[in-house]
């Protein structure tokens, strides 16, 4: 009779979230085999940015459990405000920049799990 998957208590975000870090630094992540979700706990010291760029394949829900900071899109109306309990949705192909504030800023992202590189027979040639 085959297993059914379990329900597991992960980690505890608040034991992982004490003083800022030194650097950014992901200081958990989902790492179950069979999992359909990649997540992290990212943690950014003050000051600290994850500089401009586009995800072009996935989206991303990042949720702020600790410190503070700012998501700034190009297109935007300029940086929104994120603090503990900000969920944000960043759809894919949008640009973003993230900057931790004065006592930095811990976040977990999740989205769907990136398939793993296949190596893939060449398609044969037609006359």
């Amino acid at each position: 009779m085959p297993s059914e998957p379990l329900p597991q208590i992960l980690c505890d975000a608040r034991a992982l979230t004490g003083r800022p870090p030194e650097s950014v630094e992901v200081a958990w992540k989902l790492a179950e085999s069979g999992r359909q979700l990649d997540a992290n706990l990212v943690r950014l010291p003050p000051g600290e940015r994850i500089a401009t760029h586009t995800e072009p394949d996935l989206d991303v829900l990042v949720t702020v459990v600790a410190g503070s900071g700012t998501v700034d899109t190009p297109a935007g109306d300029g940086p929104q405000d994120l603090t503990p309990g900000t969920v944000l949705w960043l759809p894919h192909g949008s640009t973003r920049s993230l900057a931790a504030g004065e006592e930095g800023i811990a976040y977990f992202t999740v989205h769907r799990r990136r398939p793993g590189m296949q190596i893939r027979p060449r398609p044969a040639a037609t006359p």
